[in-house]
């Protein structure tokens, strides 16, 4: 959580982080777990806009790929409220044991659906409608996720797609190392695709590590 972005600059990134609320309870833990053991979740200015988000379209059906320890599953279940219901892909045996851990302990298992499974195979089988989809996992196949999620989005929907300037490095080769370099290609190859999509309002935000907002006309 405390490591800078490097899209930004530090002291911009640390004020806005300096002013919004901090998590409390077991949120809170779950913060430090991720810090304690390296796990990716959102960063706080990102959590902030998710439940912004989440709230402004009035999401009650969210679909999540990519869910780690689930840190993110409860924000937007928090956002969502009581009658939201969130359905999450994982595949990692570990993560998945964390997260179902933590939403018993949140006592929203009723509200939460985990899917452990391969996204790519999970997402050709969905089937209905979604007002809100969280694109989280493999940074390398957003653009493979994307046809099937826009198949489940509503009109009117949204996609948040996370982590899309990848350190800084979908900005400038100047960042770019060797074993990125497929990854950043395929991040810039999908971030030109949404933001001329016939379908697609996107627009694209420098806040956390990059978060690209398209809404389904």
């Amino acid at each position: 959580m405390v490591c800078l972005s490097e899209i930004t600059h530090s002291y911009v990134e640390n004020y806005i982080r300096s002013i919004l609320p901090d998590q409390e309870g077991l949120l809170k833990e779950m913060e430090q777990y991720a810090n304690d053991n390296h796990v990716p979740i959102v960063h706080k200015e990102v959590a902030a806009l998710i439940k912004v988000l989440t709230k402004s379209v009035q999401a009650k059906k969210v679909l999540e790929v990519g869910m780690a320890i689930g840190y993110s599953s409860m924000i937007f279940i928090e956002s969502m409220g009581k009658d939201g219901h969130i359905t999450t892909i994982e595949r990692d045996d570990k993560m998945y044991e964390l997260a179902l851990n933590y939403i018993e302990k949140a006592g929203i298992a009723n509200q939460v659906k985990i899917i452990k499974e391969d996204a790519l195979e999970v997402l050709k089988h969905l089937e209905g409608t979604y007002d809100l989809i969280f694109l989280d996992g493999a940074k390398g196949h957003y653009n493979e996720f994307l046809e099937d999620c826009l198949r489940l989005l509503k009109k009117g929907g949204i996609i948040i797609s996370d982590n899309i300037l990848f350190k800084g490095m979908v900005a400038t080769d100047d960042l770019v190392t060797r074993r990125k370099r497929t990854i950043v290609n395929r991040m810039r190859d999908y971030l030109s695709y949404i933001s001329h999509h016939p379908k697609l309002e996107t627009s694209i935000l420098p806040i956390g590590d990059g978060v690209a907002i398209s809404y389904k006309k």
